[in-house]
């Protein structure tokens, strides 16, 4: 069996461990019977463990009850990033598998269900645990957004990235990300009332800034080119960039300028929101 699943960029400024929207970029993989365990990878993530240690893999055997597969992987969704690569590979090699459930195995191994709800469900989402289970909302989202992601090409573990943290937090920094959501749920469901200030964050971005300490500027940039507002995707160090469509072409190359001024590697993608989720079938991608 074949499934697919999109990226995601979680949190959005304010929304920590609470929003994601999928985009898309693809997880696709592929699970059959087979006299014994074989991983293939092509794509992103090629480079990492062909066996038995394989996210997919794993995830595979868990649902399986057993070893004896073929598990072929392909991804354009960049590892370590901050686009929810594991939870869309989990929830991809769960329903290949054929697991009743792949939103569950996403968000087991992702540890938090944001990403892999907007992987699983597609679009905007809104996702949390309420009495042991997990709990999606989905929002409206303006059909003339677009979005525009710079990519670095380093890396950043959302582990490390949450090292960075503090464990308490001010009662004015929850009031204020609270008040920033609700104008960035009410922006994205209608640009015309999208503000800058929208994706304004107290609770993780500017902790992270000195694993990253280009993002504000990069950031900076593509508002100055355009876009309505910006922010880091999940843990980073991709930065994300809402725009309308008129202006996602002059925002494109703004980031990529602002890319290659401050001496970085990397690439700047325009996406569109994948609105259709996890979608399993043998025709999926021809």
């Amino acid at each position: 069996m074949r499934a697919r699943a999109p990226a995601s960029a979680a949190n959005l400024g304010p929304g920590f461990d609470v929003l994601a929207l999928a985009l898309d970029l693809y997880v696709e993989v592929e699970v059959n019977p087979a006299p014994r365990l074989t991983v293939s990878s092509s794509g992103e993530g090629a480079e990492y463990s062909g066996d038995a240690n394989h996210l997919a893999a794993m995830v595979a055997m868990e649902v399986a009850g057993h070893d004896r597969l073929s598990v072929s992987v392909h991804s354009s969704v960049p590892v370590a990033r901050g686009l929810g690569s594991s939870a869309a590979l989990a929830i991809a090699a769960a329903a290949a598998a054929g697991s009743p459930d792949p939103l569950a195995a996403g968000v087991a191994v992702d540890g938090h269900p944001e990403n892999a709800a907007a992987s699983f469900y597609g679009g905007l989402v809104a996702a949390t645990v309420v009495r042991g289970k997990v709990r999606v909302v989905r929002f409206p989202l303006d059909e003339d957004l677009a979005f525009v992601a710079l990519i670095p090409s380093r890396s950043l573990s959302t582990k490390k990235a949450r090292t960075v943290l503090p464990e308490m937090i001010h009662r004015s920094d929850a009031t204020f990300n609270l008040g920033r959501m609700a104008m960035l749920l009410a922006g994205l469901g209608d640009r015309s009332m999208m503000d800058r200030e929208a994706c304004a964050d107290r609770l993780h971005q500017d902790y992270r800034s000195p694993l990253f300490p280009q993002a504000p500027s990069l950031m900076n940039a593509m508002l100055e080119a355009g876009a309505l507002a910006a922010c880091w995707s999940g843990a980073g160090p991709t930065l994300l960039a809402i725009c309308d469509l008129r202006s996602a072409a002059n925002v494109l190359d703004g980031a990529r300028s602002s890319l290659h001024q401050a001496g970085m590697q990397g690439h700047v993608i325009r996406l569109k929101p994948d609105m259709h989720g996890l979608q399993v079938g043998e025709d999926i991608g021809d």
